[in-house]
């Protein structure tokens, strides 16, 4: 699974089948966005091939993994994996591998 830095999971959503961000409003308070204020960095497992980045419509930068807008779950804290598999908000979210898939 991917974590940042501080040890956060990160996930995806199925709704999301490009690099467009769907999810604003109420989603984004429970799944906040992962967002860099530059090219985002490649560190341990992470691809830096599969690392992109798209425009969030109030312009903020949304990091992005093979194509997947990238979030975090809003009350995990480092180390936990609370939602994966879970149905919210229209659809399930799943924590991604390093290839860019989700996990089983």
């Amino acid at each position: 699974m991917l974590f940042n830095d501080k040890g956060q999971a990160i996930y995806i959503w199925e709704l999301e089948e490009s690099t467009k961000a769907e999810c604003y409003g109420d989603c984004a308070v429970l799944w906040p966005p992962v967002l860099s204020d530059g090219a985002p960095q490649a560190t341990g497992s992470v691809s830096k091939e599969l690392l992109g980045t798209t425009e969030r419509t109030d312009g903020s930068t949304q990091v992005t993994y093979n194509g997947h807008p990238l979030y975090y779950y809003a009350h995990e804290k480092a180390g936990e994996v609370k939602c994966h598999n879970i149905y919210t908000h229209g659809g399930l979210w799943w924590v991604i591998q390093p290839n860019g898939n989700r996990a089983a």
